[in-house]
């Protein structure tokens, strides 16, 4: 059995060693052609020589991201919740960092929908602490300090808010609510395009983490967004499967104990929040 695995390996290795060689003749003949004579028509068969020798691997490798973000929508669902009267309780909500303006400088609706969601979980009896984890790349942009003064702005008590400045990607903040804030049972607060790769990764790292689902933005900036959330869902199963760590760990700091950060203040310039 095992031969015959050998032999069908070398087969398609033979065959795709002479797929490529012929590929590469057709295209250096095309260069050629071009050199002599550059019009629109030879420049453009370059491309079409390659899907013609390629088409089967291209039409794979487009549709790996469509799979995969279906893949990862339908295993996160059951662990995602639109309702906060059927969302279990937890202690602690993880508040998804992004940024609190666009760059035109309007309100950034994803920011704006997930502190309200939070707020409801809280206001609701449904956590009773909440991390918001973010960017925090200088001085002057700061995700988790202006999530934290919105919360309190809506009535959340400044000693039940923990702020996490190391999220730089979903993967470091379900990572470090874990491994710093030693949380393994949490609700994830995000827009369900997002709550669906985060839960994802917290189910694969063995945490018991749900989501909740912030109200959505309106509909052309979904569309808008599909194409990046699908990179984001491939670049996430290769993290997963090489086992990729947070950037930044730290020390441990236990929810519910003291809070290092309920005295922080709100920063003067709020302007230079560009990310969604």
């Amino acid at each position: 059995m095992r031969i015959k695995k050998t032999e069908v390996l070398l087969s398609l290795i033979r065959k795709y060693k002479n797929k490529i060689k012929n590929a590469k003749i057709d295209i250096f003949a095309t260069i050629k052609t071009v050199k002599e004579k550059i019009s629109i028509k030879n420049i453009f068969s370059l491309p079409l020589i390659v899907l013609k020798h390629f088409y089967v691997e291209i039409i794979i490798i487009c549709f790996i991201p469509i799979v995969l973000y279906i893949t990862v929508s339908v295993c996160s669902l059951k662990h995602i919740y639109s309702s906060t009267e059927d969302i279990p309780y937890n202690d602690v909500a993880l508040v998804l960092g992004t940024s609190k303006y666009r760059k035109d400088g309007s309100q950034n609706l994803y920011f704006k929908y997930r502190i309200e969601a939070a707020y409801k979980l809280y206001k609701e009896g449904k956590v009773k602490y909440i991390l918001v984890s973010g960017d925090n790349r200088h001085i002057y942009y700061n995700e988790p300090l202006l999530m934290r003064n919105d919360l309190i702005k809506l009535g959340v008590s400044p000693e039940h808010i923990y702020t996490d400045f190391a999220g730089f990607r979903t993967l470091d903040s379900v990572l470090r609510a874990n491994a710093v804030f030693e949380e393994s049972n949490f609700t994830i607060v995000s827009q369900q395009f997002h709550n669906s790769r985060a839960v994802f990764i917290a189910r694969f790292k063995g945490l018991n983490a749900v989501a909740y689902n912030a109200y959505n933005v309106p509909f052309i900036h979904r569309v808008l967004q599909t194409p990046r959330e699908m990179a984001s869902r491939v670049l996430m199963i290769y993290d997963l499967l090489t086992n990729k760590k947070a950037y930044f760990y730290g020390e441990t700091i236990e929810i519910g104990r003291a809070n290092p950060f309920q005295n922080e203040y709100a920063l003067e310039n709020e302007s230079e929040n560009t990310n969604e």
